[in-house]
């Protein structure tokens, strides 16, 4: 028989708790939901101005490789998709980007790098004409040594007149054999700033292995459909 005396008035704050709790989750449920709905839509907003804008800086970096008046196609839309290619000391995927002139092949800009600077890895862009001369190849990142090893960048490059990095502009193998590819202190045909020919060597011996791939596998890189993704074929092993 239970206790008519027994009370049981504490379940009444225990449902008020309950639905202070309860009206609390509602309240940060909704103002979450307004608040991702807030920055879905200015995202869409924004997303435009942030794609033209990042646009507008490739576009920028290509220009100080390959003019934009040497081709007439859209640069950006004839691309193929480059695996890792160690040649290029790229260990991610990236994009190559091919110029064309009523429809025939100008030149190719892709990305390349130098894994073994003196502060490390030194990322490269660089374009290669059709005929196999390379235009012009300049830095993207690098973390060498400020005012020693950074003159790799013309932007800090004291001789401003002719920045280092511009002796690479319109050289080919016919001019200058791939084997000397290599800084003059090493036996190759291009110079080197004292103090730094770490980082010379790196951008030197980079360059020449780059311009090497592209010249090897031009004629597929221009036939495959835009939007393709380029396939390196395994090299034949001697028997």
């Amino acid at each position: 028989m239970s206790d008519p005396n027994l009370s049981v008035s504490p379940a009444a704050p225990v449902s008020g708790a309950l639905r202070i709790s309860l009206r609390t989750a509602a309240i940060l449920l909704l103002f979450t939901i307004a608040f991702t709905a807030l920055m879905a839509q200015m995202y869409q907003l924004t997303r435009p101005i942030i794609e033209t804008t990042m646009l507008d800086a490739k576009r920028r970096l290509i220009a100080e490789v390959l003019p934009a008046a040497a081709y007439d196609n859209d640069l950006l839309a004839d691309f193929i998709e480059l695996p890792p290619v160690a040649a290029l000391g790229l260990p991610a995927p990236t994009r190559l980007y091919r110029a064309r002139r009523a429809g025939q092949p100008v030149a190719m800009v892709m990305e390349a790098a130098a894994p073994d600077g003196y502060s490390g890895h030194i990322g490269l862009i660089l374009a290669v004409q059709a005929d196999g001369r390379l235009a012009a190849v300049r830095v993207t990142q690098h973390k060498e040594t400020p005012g020693l090893g950074d003159y790799i960048d013309p932007k800090k490059d004291k001789n401003k007149a002719q920045p280092w990095i511009t002796q690479f502009d319109g050289r080919h193998f016919g001019e200058t054999p791939r084997e000397k590819w290599r800084v003059k202190k090493d036996g190759g045909a291009f110079d080197q700033r004292a103090g730094a020919t770490i980082t010379a060597r790196a951008v030197t011996r980079a360059t020449g292995r780059a311009l090497e791939w592209a010249q090897q596998h031009a004629a597929a890189i221009y036939a495959l459909p835009s939007a393709a993704t380029f396939k390196e074929e395994p090299e034949e092993k001697s028997p």
